[in-house]
């Protein structure tokens, strides 16, 4: 699953550095999470490394971007290679994440 940054977030700049992935940015009113980003930082870290140097603990699991640890390493592997994930639209069991062809 994609994270997601809530409105209790405090603008303290800490989790964006963090993000091996580019997918925190700073919002309208808060840091927001681009969810086609986030792999929870699978590929890089055992953990999601926002979650842990959060000081407030706003950042839970994204409900409407649910993942398994397969399409978040495909996810992952696909911002590695340069492309951007293919996401399909969200379904009951959640997103669907392709694995690019391999070349």
């Amino acid at each position: 699953m994609a994270l997601w940054i809530t409105d209790e977030c405090i603008n303290c700049d800490v989790c964006e550095p963090e993000c091996p992935n580019e997918a925190i940015s700073l919002g309208p009113e808060h840091y927001d999470i681009d969810p086609k980003r986030c792999t929870e930082c699978v590929g890089h870290f055992d953990e999601p490394q926002c979650v842990q140097l959060c000081p407030v603990a706003c950042i839970p699991v994204n409900p409407e971007w649910a993942e398994s640890p397969e399409q978040l390493m495909a996810k992952f592997r696909a911002l590695q290679s340069g492309q951007p994930p293919s996401v399909a639209p969200s379904s009951s069991d959640g997103p669907r994440v392709e694995t690019p062809p391999s070349a």
